[in-house]
């Protein structure tokens, strides 16, 4: 039985370097004021019990299909279901209106 060399992650030098074409990306980055409220009231909301649950429930979920490289996703009835990650993270829908399945 052949065994594969494990190849090293290679970090992503150009991470974090680039602000973004969208508007509101180029907006934050002129005004870094506004990105410090946003990214105060981001963390506060991300750290209520809430979201806390939120997450736990979809990484359950997540452990428990435990497929490969998927994502869970959200359907339009409210249930979730397996989806490519490229898929699932890509759906912003035009114009920022969200488009789920």
């Amino acid at each position: 039985m052949a065994t594969t060399k494990k190849v090293p992650q290679r970090r992503n030098k150009n991470a974090g370097k680039s602000t973004g074409k969208s508007k509101s990306s180029k907006y934050f980055a002129a005004n870094p004021k506004a990105k410090a409220k946003k990214n105060a009231y981001n963390t506060a909301y991300h750290s209520t019990d809430a979201r806390k649950t939120y997450r736990a429930d979809l990484n359950k979920e997540t452990r428990k299909k435990s497929t490969p490289g998927k994502d869970v996703s959200h359907k339009k009835d409210g249930t979730t279901t397996r989806e490519k990650r490229s898929t699932n993270r890509a759906r912003n829908g035009k114009g920022g209106k969200p488009s789920k399945k």
